[in-house]
């Protein structure tokens, strides 16, 4: 009997279909980058960084629901249709946006959900005297951070697993090449990652959920792109940096996020010159798929308003 091989229907594909989509590639710091636009193209812009092992689809239904803006969603380097980088550092993956913000929409607002908010954070980061990182710093207006990344993943009750999953990484990469992809994208793997971060009880979501993971969820450059990034993930957070960042910023917390507790949530929002924090309740460390709609209405509201509402907690 015949595998059916269709993809799960998205819960938000009527609201993502309605908008107008652009694809391109732009060569950003010497690397190709596949980006992808949702919305009018005269619009205020957004840009969009997913998070590890994913790609441009995973921000899709927060795109959705913001059909007022111009949403730019690259797949980072070494990830979906995106060449990597040479030696994928956090000082590199950093460098690589400040040259894409430049390059695509200087001046957006600029948004990094769980890896990507590390990327975001420390592409905004001033040096430690107070100068503007290297070349020009990131030219953003403001910063969206969702699921953003709070807890050193090598300290603390994170750290054995972590520990795990770097050896996992390790041992794909070190593997003979057809071994190595088959451990990588070892469907087992594949499903308990997915079943690990999911919390919705709707049967239909659930479903679409894994049906993403499963097809973009090991769409990487290689086995040593994915354990580079996967190494930076681990040994690097939005807090070691988040002093340092001018811009207003808005988090998007999850009360049930299994990555980074709520409490280090809160934490992280005293350690910015001007933040405030949203906490999303009954979802985890995929609001981006459950919760799409109240993220978006978030992000409306944080870039509608003034810029003087620092440190507070909604």
């Amino acid at each position: 009997m015949p595998v059916d091989d269709r993809p799960v229907s998205s819960p938000y594909s009527v609201l993502l279909d309605a908008l107008p989509q652009r694809e391109r590639e732009l060569v950003v710091d010497g690397v190709r980058t596949a980006v992808f636009e949702y919305g009018p193209a005269d619009a205020p812009p957004i840009v969009f960084v997913h998070g590890f092992r994913g790609d441009h689809h995973g921000l899709e239904p927060v795109a959705a629901h913001l059909p007022g803006f111009r949403v730019i969603a690259p797949d980072l380097p070494g990830f979906g249709s995106s060449d990597a980088l040479p030696h994928a550092t956090i000082e590199a993956y950093a460098a690589w946006l400040r040259a894409f913000v430049a390059a695509a929409a200087p001046g957006a607002a600029v948004l990094g959900h769980s890896f990507g908010s590390i990327v975001v954070a420390h592409a905004a980061a001033h040096g430690a005297d107070g100068s503007a990182p290297e070349p020009d710093g990131l030219g953003a207006s403001r910063i969206v951070l969702v699921n953003p990344i709070a807890t050193p993943a090598l300290a603390g009750a994170n750290r054995f697993g972590s520990l795990l999953a770097l050896g996992y990484y390790r041992t794909a990469a070190a593997l003979p090449e057809r071994a190595g992809l088959a451990v990588l994208g070892a469907p087992p793997i594949v499903r308990g990652m997915s079943v690990f971060m999911a919390k919705t009880r709707d049967p239909q979501v659930l479903r679409w959920i894994h049906d993403q993971h499963d097809r973009y969820f090991s769409r990487y450059a290689s086995r040593q792109a994915v354990l580079e990034a996967f190494d930076a993930s681990i040994r690097h957070t939005v807090g070691e940096v988040a002093a340092r960042v001018a811009q207003p910023v808005q988090l998007i917390a999850a009360d049930r996020d299994d990555i980074t507790p709520l409490a280090h949530q809160h934490r992280l929002r005293t350690l910015f010159p001007d933040a405030r924090l949203s906490v999303l309740t009954g979802v985890g460390h995929l609001v981006h798929y459950e919760q799409p709609r109240e993220a978006a209405r978030i992000i409306r509201r944080f870039l509608a308003e003034p810029a003087a509402t620092a440190n507070a907690e909604q």
